[in-house]
């Protein structure tokens, strides 16, 4: 199993939406994970693929510089190939890989001390509990835009961009008239919701609320 290479860019939904699109129509998570403890090398490099991501996203929000980001991201993946036969269901990864490399940009923040402090003043704690959580969204998210059409991919992201595709542009590349753009990215808007996986995630943060509230 290779070690997890890269830079973080800080472009978080760029990177998503080229990543869902490279996924679409690719193995499942568990399906690659079950390969991967079994020593399938092609398996283990797409779950790396998909993943780092966010384990970049983690680093880049605690203001890691770049070697100590790289340093987080190998250790990560190591633990993650020892641990990967107990991690089968997706949102169990995604949790553990998020909670790990919280664990240890903390211990690299701790390591630096007051000299950390002062060099990196906004740095961003979030709970692990919560970067968890996040975590889970953004899984949910991409394994849902992944199994959109191209077509919807393509809207989808266009429209997401900050600021958007002018409507005539995607009209022009898409073939889409422009009165019907928005109809349709609600369409597909709504088929990503229906989607298995987010709408499971979205009925669970729904009724933990729910628990919260009456509590």
């Amino acid at each position: 199993m290779r070690r997890a290479t890269g830079s973080g860019t800080g472009k978080g939904n760029k990177v998503m939406t080229t990543e869902a699109v490279r996924m679409r129509d690719g193995p499942s998570v568990t399906d690659l994970v079950t390969r991967a403890t079994e020593g399938d090398k092609q398996a283990w490099d797409a779950l790396v693929e998909q993943y780092i991501p966010l384990v970049w996203s983690i680093c880049h929000r605690h203001q890691l510089n770049n070697a100590d980001a790289r340093n987080v991201n190998q250790t990560v993946w190591r633990q993650l190939a020892g641990q990967l036969g107990t991690l089968h269901h997706p949102r169990a990864l995604t949790s553990w890989l998020a909670i790990t490399t919280q664990r240890e940009c903390d211990q690299i923040r701790r390591s630096r001390g007051q000299h950390l402090s002062r060099q990196m003043p906004h740095a961003t704690h979030i709970p692990a509990e919560q970067e968890s959580r996040m975590a889970e969204r953004q899984a949910a998210l991409r394994e849902a835009f992944a199994r959109l059409s191209p077509r919807c991919q393509q809207l989808v992201a266009m429209l997401s961009q900050d600021p958007p595709v002018p409507d005539a542009e995607i009209s022009a590349k898409l073939g889409i008239p422009a009165p019907s753009i928005r109809q349709q990215c609600h369409n597909c808007l709504q088929q990503l919701r229906r989607h298995p996986a987010f709408a499971t995630l979205i009925h669970t943060e729904t009724k933990n609320k729910g628990s919260a509230t009456s509590e």
